[in-house]
């Protein structure tokens, strides 16, 4: 057992740390694995990008829906509990795309792992802040960032390779023994530290925010094919502003509601928040935007675009395995600020080559941009939930957790519209998704400015305000 008052962390929360982390980078290795496969995936089925985006939007908007209840699940069930279902549910959805013989199915697969990820993502970051020491909190959140930040990159090489050479059915198939051993490593190992309460879901709230989530990213999804004052587009973005609008009221009138609304009203948590949120879109967005690019502007494989990103892919790895010792040891403005810099660099490069990246320039740019994510990413959620008090960091971790999948959701929705626009408009198809490439690139220029200039403010108030205190 782990004491808090001490600065020692046992083997055994250690090794329950990352059974949770397995399956979480499980689901995240899938997520961006199965974007290097859209192209092969298009032709298969016979479908559009607007559709077999939804490989990944379907995926992140269960998340999305998921992880607010979080906080309820932690209070009401045990750990291993919910550890068990989140297994289960990932491993039926593992088990249903192997064997997909339509897109609908690999759809619900798609479902059933969005479940499990959602119940196990902020599984992970709870255990780490219920039973980790605070003095071990940096390095122990870097840890866990570390699980589910390199995933995102590690998924294009592993999909290359896995689609190439084996077909894309093996990116499932070869997780299972992974899987397994998570459960196995689980229960063996997650331990309960306070006992569960018996309470109620409000059903009322988590309909609302199902409503909200939904409308929204359906909303978005659909823009690209069909009229804005259509039923799928304004009629779901309206679904989306009742349903807003009904949780946060809900929410402000419940003794136990599923997320408590009193950490957005501490405006350094807040802009951690919407950084987070900024981070992960773009990263997917990226994530969509490059392997794309070495496919179908520069006609290369799908082990070329995974070897692309493979540089960035092991620098991520190494920039986030220390950042949370840099942030135990010095604080977090430096880490971040240097590393939200780094990011912008990459990405105006990016921007004014747009015209003409080779599969080197675009292995250079991404690890640059890596570093700067693998500094930025865990030190801005540390800090984040450092701005609440101790009884208030499970919800803020569910709202920036919700957030997060809101934003991998939105980053690759609304990269996908950019593209099937610029396509559309295009002469070819080659020429349409290196515009679409261009433009997407800007706004994730413009949302990494943004970004910088949201931190800076909110880590200038946090001085000012230790200062005074």
């Amino acid at each position: 057992m782990t004491d808090n008052t001490t600065d020692k962390i046992s083997p055994k929360l250690i090794a329950a740390i990352l059974a949770t982390g397995i399956l979480n980078f499980a689901g995240i290795t899938v997520e961006t694995a199965m974007n290097i496969t859209f192209p092969i995936l298009i032709e298969q089925f016979n479908i559009g990008i607007s559709t077999v985006q939804w490989m990944t939007t379907l995926y992140l908007l269960v998340v999305a829906v998921t992880v607010p209840i979080s906080s309820f699940l932690k209070r009401r069930f045990t750990l291993k509990k919910l550890f068990i279902v989140a297994n289960l549910c990932f491993i039926a959805g593992v088990v249903l795309d192997a064997i997909a013989p339509s897109f609908s199915i690999l759809l619900l697969g798609r479902f059933a792992q969005g479940v499990g990820t959602g119940i196990a993502l902020p599984l992970m970051f709870n255990i780490i802040l219920e039973q980790v020491p605070r003095q071990k909190l940096g390095t122990m959140i870097g840890l866990g960032t570390l699980i589910t930040a390199v995933a995102p990159t590690v998924g294009p090489t592993f999909g290359g390779v896995m689609a190439s050479s084996l077909g894309w059915r093996y990116i499932f198939i070869c997780l299972l023994p992974i899987l397994i051993f998570s459960f196995i490593l689980g229960i063996m190992t997650i331990e309960q530290k306070t006992e569960p309460q018996k309470i109620k879901l409000d059903v009322i709230s988590f309909m609302a925010i199902v409503a909200t989530l939904v409308g929204f990213i359906y909303s978005l999804s659909n823009l690209s094919a069909m009229s804005f004052i259509s039923l799928h587009v304004l009629g779901a973005f309206v679904m989306g502003i009742v349903g807003l609008g009904i949780f946060i009221y809900r929410s402000n009138h419940q003794e136990s509601p599923l997320i408590n609304l009193v950490v957005f009203k501490n405006v350094s948590f807040d802009g951690h928040a919407v950084s987070s949120f900024i981070l992960l879109a773009s990263l997917l967005g990226l994530n969509l935007v490059l392997p794309n690019y070495i496919q179908l502007v520069n006609g290369d494989s799908a082990v070329a675009a995974g070897l692309a990103v493979l540089p960035g892919t092991i620098l991520n790895a190494v920039c986030v395995s220390f950042s949370g010792r840099i942030y135990d040891t010095i604080g977090a403005a430096k880490p971040i600020l240097f590393g939200t810099l780094l990011s912008i660099i990459s990405l105006v490069l990016f921007c004014l080559m747009s015209s003409n990246l080779t599969n080197l320039t675009i292995s250079i740019l991404f690890a640059i941009y890596c570093i700067g994510f693998g500094l930025t990413s865990g030190n801005v959620l540390t800090n984040g939930l450092a701005q609440l008090p101790k009884d208030l960091q499970t919800d803020g971790n569910a709202a920036i957790m919700t957030l997060q999948q809101f934003a991998g959701a939105f980053g690759t929705s609304i990269t996908a519209i950019i593209i099937a626009f610029s396509q559309k408009s295009a002469i070819s198809k080659v020429i349409g998704t290196q515009h679409g490439s261009r433009n997407a690139l800007i706004l994730f220029l413009i949302m990494a400015a943004l970004e910088f200039m949201i931190l800076y403010f909110v880590i200038k108030v946090y001085r000012q305000e230790k200062i005074k205190a």
